[in-house]
Parts: structure tokens; C-alpha cells; sequence
């Protein structure tokens, strides 16, 4: 097992994506690990409030932007957050060369 972020682990014997908390497996290694959470779209609404009152209140605009959240389907815990423009494709953002770290993890580096 290796830590590769404070939420995600990935298993080298069995090449799979883990939660660092409750060590759920989500998906295979060598995909995008967001595929094995549970995905929740927020409007920034919610999260970033209005400054000030009126048509320019240096809020978010629901209209181009929202935020993703990928959460643990076991512990719930929230793995990754991201916030990308209405219709953009989920962002795979971790890729591991699997056979490079287990040479690696073999050699005790």
C-alpha cells in the first residue's frame, strides 16, 4: 500500500485505488480514480456568498461554473474537490506509471 494524497492510497497487489481512511477499494489503478466515488455537483452559490449587492456581486456564476465533489463511498470521507465550467469532462488528474512505483516499492524506495 502507498499514500499518494491525504485521502487516496493505491493497493500495489492488487491495483486498485483505496481510501486512506476506511481503505475501500474504488476502481482499478489504472483509471481515473473519481470513477470509483460518489459525485456530488454543488452550485458555488452555496458555497461562495455574494460580496456585495447587485448585477456585479463578485459572486460565482451558476451559469459557467460548478463544483464537483468525489467522496468515499464507504466512509463518506471527501477524497477531492474540483470546480470546472458547466459541461467540462470530469479532470483525470492522477496518473502512476503502477509498474515503475512497484519496481520502486520492491528495491525499498
Amino acid at each position: 500500500m502507498r499514500r499518494i494524497t491525504e485521502n487516496l492510497d493505491i493497493d500495489l497487489e492488487k491495483d486498485v485505488w483505496r481510501c486512506h481512511h476506511c481503505a475501500r477499494e474504488l476502481v482499478s489503478a489504472r483509471e481515473n480514480y473519481k470513477k470509483g466515488c460518489v459525485v456530488y455537483e454543488r452550485d458555488p452559490g452555496e458555497i461562495y456568498r455574494p460580496v456585495v449587492e447587485g448585477e456585479y456581486s463578485f459572486a460565482l456564476n451558476r451559469e459557467w461554473t460548478s463544483i464537483i465533489e468525489f467522496y468515499c463511498p464507504g466512509c463518506g470521507t471527501m477524497i477531492e474537490n474540483e470546480m470546472l465550467p458547466i459541461g467540462h469532462p470530469i479532470t483525470y488528474d492522477i496518473e502512476i506509471d503502477i509498474e515503475a512505483l512497484k519496481k520502486k516499492t520492491k528495491e525499498g524506495r
